[in-house]
């Protein structure tokens, strides 16, 4: 038994080395600028579409966050928070900093949302949580109005709340 434990741990040790040596000799050149400091340049977006949409000039559909990503935006001041719930929802508790574009005052308010925000503004939008769809409603308005970077926080309010981030308004 002792014999085909030391066979078998060789047979393993074995399978990593070359699975080691694969990997570095696919990746040698990656590798190689990542120790020396290298960044090789990557090549730019396409100039005649902006990154909201697709080769076919058809709407993206906006990108989702997690928890995680929306509060380092948030913190870092990076993004600016749109909720998509309606203004008695926003009063009684919003994300710090939020602003409030109601999906059902959108097509009415987008013509003053995009005077306040240049279109590369980074944008998380944001409702009730998983359930709620707003936030993607609201988020392909947007990205028709001609915001090149919307993203759609799944979570919402009740995710960021929950995690005792900060907000405004509601009970403490």
């Amino acid at each position: 038994m002792h014999q085909s434990t030391n066979r078998l741990l060789r047979e393993m040790i074995a399978i990593c080395l070359m699975a080691a040596a694969i990997g570095i000799a696919w990746n040698h050149r990656l590798l190689l600028n990542a120790w020396t400091g290298n960044v090789p340049a990557s090549s730019p977006a396409p100039a005649s579409l902006p990154p909201s949409q697709s080769e076919k000039g058809q709407q993206a559909v906006p990108l989702p966050l997690g928890l995680m990503q929306v509060k380092e935006f948030h913190d870092r001041k990076e993004a600016v928070m749109v909720d998509a719930r309606d203004g008695a929802a926003f009063t009684a508790g919003h994300i710090t900093g939020a602003v409030s574009l109601p999906l059902g005052e959108a097509d009415g308010r987008l013509a003053e949302f995009a005077r306040r925000y240049p279109p590369t503004t980074l944008l998380v939008v944001y409702c009730n949580g998983y359930d709620c769809h707003d936030s993607h409603d609201l988020a392909g308005k947007l990205i028709t109005a001609g915001f090149t970077t919307v993203f759609v926080f799944e979570g919402g309010f009740p995710e960021w709340e929950a995690a005792g981030y900060p907000v405004t308004g509601g009970t403490p």
